[in-house]
Parts: C-alpha cells; structure tokens; sequence
C-alpha cells in the first residue's frame, strides 16, 4: 500500500479521469472511422487520409491515454486498504477494464488490417463493434460510482 495525502490523491483520480476520457473518445471514434474507411475504394485518397487518421489516432491519443489510465488507476489501486479488495463492485470494475483493454488491442489489429489493406470486416461489423467501449464504459461508471455490490 502506497499512502499518499489526500491531495496527492485527487491530483491523480483527477489525472485518472481525464486519461479515460482521452482513452474512451479514442475507442469511440476509432470504429466510426473504421466505418467510412468500409466505403473508400482501396488506394483511393481517401483511403490513405483514413489510414493516416486511424494511425495518429491510435499512436497519439488512445496508446498514451490507455497507458496514463492505467499509471494512474494502478497508484489509486495501491493506495487503497486492503478490506476494498475484497468488495465485489472492485473485481467487477477491473473485469469490465481487461475487456476494454482487449478492445483496444482487437481495435488495434483491426486498423493494422485497414493499414496493409486486408480488413475483410463490413461496415455493418464495426457499428456494432463501436457499441461494446460504450457498454463497458457504462458497467465501469455505475460499479464505481453505485457500487451495486
């Protein structure tokens, strides 16, 4: 267990929160350029434009907002006593964060696809791809904030 002062702590909750946010508009837009991606003829312009697009956002934005999410929910995790480990909304929370966190990956292997021009995915495939960060980010939300268990 780390102890860090109250202040110290909400310094990096706040960090926490604001790398998610980073992390989630990434995973959320990420798909939806995937969609158009669908549309654009292979070689194409705007092909290349999706390409350049997906890649920056993937390197810039979630990579580095994934990795400062977890720095930072992992200093809160070892602040806590060790009585929360034991609470059911915890375990629940990280499971939801280790599904996202696959996401990221699939979303990533995906747009690698996009990259070498393999993706053998419709467009209709990543709209409902595009649901699943959303659904996570709920379940995460209400285990922290209600802690229905």
């Amino acid at each position: 267990m780390i102890e860090l002062s109250a202040t110290a702590f909400l310094w990096i909750k706040a960090l926490h929160i604001i790398s998610v946010i980073a992390w989630m508009a990434g995973m959320l837009y990420l798909p939806r350029l995937f969609i158009y991606h669908c549309a654009a003829e292979l070689g194409s312009q705007q092909s290349e434009t999706f390409k350049v697009m997906e890649r920056r956002l993937m390197r810039a934005i979630i990579n580095p907002a994934m990795i400062a999410t977890f720095l930072f929910g992992g200093l809160m995790l070892a602040n806590f006593d060790a009585g929360v480990w034991s609470e059911g909304w915890l375990h629940a929370k990280l499971t939801f964060v280790v599904a996202m966190a696959g996401m990221h990956g699939m979303l990533s292997r995906w747009r690698r696809d996009f990259e070498a021009d393999n993706n053998q995915r419709s467009a209709k495939f990543y709209r409902i791809m595009n649901e699943i960060p959303t659904v996570l980010m709920i379940g995460i939300v209400i285990f922290v904030v209600v802690k229905p268990f």
